[in-house]
């Protein structure tokens, strides 16, 4: 193992650190204690783990800043068990009108772009791992970035679906965010696919 990647970078403690610092700031007057630990465990689980991943198999800075910004978003979003994410009152305290009165919305809307953000932000660190540690070219990684976005978004939605059959009716609800569509989980699974996408269809030079 090189020096190199034998410690993590400075600026990657930074990230690793301020969003330890952002997962305890959402404890503070958790509105909804009862599935907080279950919307919070993977990021928990990132912050341990994540130095010694980073030592085995080191990624780029701006990779595990892609990683970061998506468990910012999805952390904002626990604390709130993402149906009940405040961003109308927010919008409406800066401009005086909200998002649901300019766009017509009838439910809360940050649950899709939580998914959107999964495709869009595993671009960058998927395939950095793909052509580094799978020796794949372009092609092949941007094959992997989907295989990764379309799996890991089904596999998510299997989990919710077997939550709601475990858990208690009010707790599972909550989590789940389904918020009475029948069509969530197959519009989730798009918006993640959409967003990667988007991010793959960006002109790049050639390598």
């Amino acid at each position: 193992m090189t020096e190199a990647a034998s410690t993590t970078p400075p600026a990657q403690r930074r990230l690793l650190g301020g969003l330890l610092i952002l997962l305890l700031l959402a404890q503070v007057e958790q509105p909804y204690p009862e599935i907080a630990l279950l919307q919070h465990i993977p990021t928990m689980l990132l912050i341990v783990a994540g130095p010694l991943l980073l030592r085995r198999w080191p990624l780029s800075t701006p990779a595990l800043a892609c990683i970061v910004v998506f468990f910012a978003l999805h952390t904002l979003g626990g604390r709130y068990a993402y149906s009940n994410v405040p961003y109308d009152a927010w919008a409406r305290a800066l401009t005086g009108t909200s998002f649901s009165d300019a766009f017509g919305w009838s439910r809360n809307h940050y649950d899709r772009l939580v998914h959107f953000a999964f495709g869009a932000l595993s671009v960058v660190p998927v395939a950095e791992i793909a052509r580094r540690w799978g020796g794949l070219g372009k092609r092949g990684a941007a094959l992997t970035v989907l295989g990764w976005v379309l799996a890991i978004s089904s596999l998510y939605e299997i989990f919710e679906w077997l939550l709601t059959i475990v858990a208690a009716g009010e707790t599972a609800d909550r989590y789940n965010g389904q918020q009475g569509d029948i069509w969530d989980a197959q519009k989730d699974m798009a918006f993640a696919a959409l967003g990667a996408i988007l991010v793959l269809a960006i002109p790049r030079g050639r390598s």
